[in-house]
């Protein structure tokens, strides 16, 4: 995946971004700013792009 791309990015998280950004350029910032700030917002909400549930192993104790 090439840096940038946000296909991996669920649509409630770019829905956020989406109002974060919205927000940001209300404040003043320009567009590049405000969309850098807007996902780097999301990523640190929710550690990135969609994540895989974890992998459980059949073999543990229980």
């Amino acid at each position: 995946m090439p840096r940038g791309d946000k296909s991996s990015y669920t649509d409630k998280q770019k829905r956020q971004a989406e109002h974060i950004e919205e927000s940001e350029k209300a404040e003043g910032r320009s567009d590049e700013a405000a969309e850098r700030i807007a996902w780097a917002t999301v990523n640190k909400q929710d550690g990135g792009g969609r994540k895989r549930p974890a992998k459980k192993d059949s073999k543990a104790p229980r």
